[in-house]
């Protein structure tokens, strides 16, 4: 900032030396603020003036005392210090991925929950999957319609490279359905943490990508872990950990055409899992009238009412709400947080999910299968750090 001196009326005081008419400072003030203070009564000579000229310093050895003068020009870089409290950033990113956390990981227990009573009343995974798809596409198609949301803006080749996408999201959504079934919730989380076993193979096979030594020695805890888990499961039962393999696989496909699906497009994650439901109701809605059909499914339904009563109802459409929901938040999540951060939130949402399942069916687990899995679960969060 640049401050500038003017001179008042009673600035000066007129003395005669030598026959000339002189003019002799007494007070000067700074416009546009009072920045130099306590520089009152300054003594200067009487030649340390020019009067006909503009106001300057003829010598600095005139002052009888120094002056510091805390101003500066306006194309000096010099910074101002001035004490501004601004908001935490970090504190208010670390305060929004921890709500984004316990959302997601709430939803998904919630989810497991009512989705496991749901099939032990009613044991039909092919239409409570299309059910939950179903009540998703619902969902959002009302909040574009009321302006709750705004419609995504796609073409036709986004649907073509959603098509991949969708078949394998359909495939890994049953198997993990038929697998929750068969077995407790609590061993279909176990088997499915070793996802990332089948990512290391499959990019390596067929995207033959390369990874560092550390990523492969952190798959021997969760292919290790896994297996002891498996081996020692009290009700074990080959359709379910079938079905949990499955998934596995496919949602590792589903992940790799996800990314290339997305690149360079605008849509936003809650809108592309949008998207990402309705295709896949339109896929599986035929082979689940293929493989279990309607009558099926009304007899299925009768004897579950009459057993269950009417909250049989509720568990079906909270089972629904919820799996949209939780998936919703997850693809939310990765617009605002890093891979690896949402590698280890996925680990800790199955530790969520298994111990909670446990306490709330109350699941006889052994020793040596609770070794299995904490193994299993330890090696998926080795794997994420040696990933990134």
């Amino acid at each position: 900032m640049i401050s500038s001196v003017k001179p008042t009326s009673s600035s000066f005081s007129t003395v005669f030396s030598g026959g000339v008419r002189r003019s002799i400072p007494t007070k000067l003030q700074f416009s546009p603020l009072n920045i130099i203070k306590n520089c009152h009564n300054q003594s200067f000579s009487s030649n340390a003036i020019s009067h006909q000229k503009p106001l300057h310093i003829s010598s600095a050895s005139n002052f009888k005392r120094e002056v510091r003068v805390q101003a500066y020009e306006a194309d000096r870089s010099r910074p101002l210090d001035i004490n501004i409290e601004l908001p935490n950033e970090q504190s208010a990113q670390k305060l929004k991925i921890g709500i984004y956390f316990a959302t997601w990981w709430a939803l998904n227990v919630v989810f497991n929950i009512y989705n496991k009573k749901v099939l032990n009343a009613f044991p039909y995974p092919w239409l409570t999957s299309t059910l939950s798809l179903a009540c998703g596409s619902l969902m959002m198609l009302v909040s574009w319609a009321t302006r709750i949301a705004d419609a995504p803006k796609t073409d036709l080749d986004f649907w073509k490279t959603l098509f991949p996408v969708a078949v394998a999201h359909t495939i890994g959504h049953v198997a993990a359905t038929v697998s929750m079934s068969k077995v407790a919730v609590s061993f279909t989380h176990i088997i499915k943490s070793g996802e990332p076993a089948f990512t290391v193979l499959v990019s390596r096979l067929f995207m033959g990508e390369t990874f560092p030594l550390p990523v492969y020695l952190s798959l021997l805890p969760i292919i290790g872990g896994c297996a002891l888990a498996a081996v020692t499961e009290l009700n074990f039962n080959i359709t379910g950990f079938m079905g949990a393999m499955i998934s596995n696989l496919a949602f590792v496909f589903r992940n790799i055409f996800s990314k290339k699906g997305m690149k360079g497009n605008s849509v936003s994650g809650m809108n592309y899992y949008a998207c990402l439901s309705m295709m896949s109701l339109l896929i599986l809605t035929p082979f689940a009238i293929a493989v279990e059909g309607p009558q099926m499914w009304a007899a299925g339904w009768q004897n579950a009412v009459s057993q269950v009563g009417p909250n049989f109802v509720w568990w079906v459409v909270a089972q629904s709400v919820f799996y949209h929901l939780y998936n919703q938040v997850s693809y939310m999540s990765l617009d605002q947080i890093s891979p690896l951060t949402f590698s280890i939130g996925n680990t800790m949402k199955r530790i969520s999910v298994i111990v909670a399942s446990i306490i709330i069916f109350h699941t006889p687990i052994q020793l040596v299968n609770a070794l299995g899995a904490a193994i299993a679960i330890l090696g998926t969060f080795l794997y994420s750090q040696a990933k990134q």
